[in-house]
């Protein structure tokens, strides 16, 4: 499958503030593998799984600056690694916001 293929069978809500014709699997995989954990369907994970494999998206999400704590958990659990490996684990918010003191 190109592609091309692959981008057009992603659920048409992930990619809703970027043109998906500009969009390449190769080129964007950080983008694709973030959006796809914070706001896919179990269709679109099974597509990145396909096509990156597990070690790969592993790898992207270990360099990720932010990444929702639940998709965090969700990568460990299936990945069998830990958090403190990953690049968001360390750059939380570390300053609590006004409302929230």
């Amino acid at each position: 499958m190109s592609n091309r293929e692959y981008i057009g069978l992603f659920s048409k809500n992930l990619f809703w503030d970027a043109d998906s014709s500009h969009l390449s699997m190769d080129a964007n995989s950080p983008y694709i593998i973030q959006r796809v954990l914070e706001h896919g369907e179990m269709n679109d994970w099974r597509l990145i799984n396909h096509y990156y494999g597990l070690d790969r998206i592993v790898d992207e999400c270990k360099k990720m600056r932010t990444l929702d704590p639940v998709c965090l958990s969700f990568i460990c659990t299936i990945s069998h690694t830990k958090e403190e490996d990953y690049r968001c684990y360390h750059f939380r918010q570390s300053f609590p916001t006004h409302w929230n003191s």
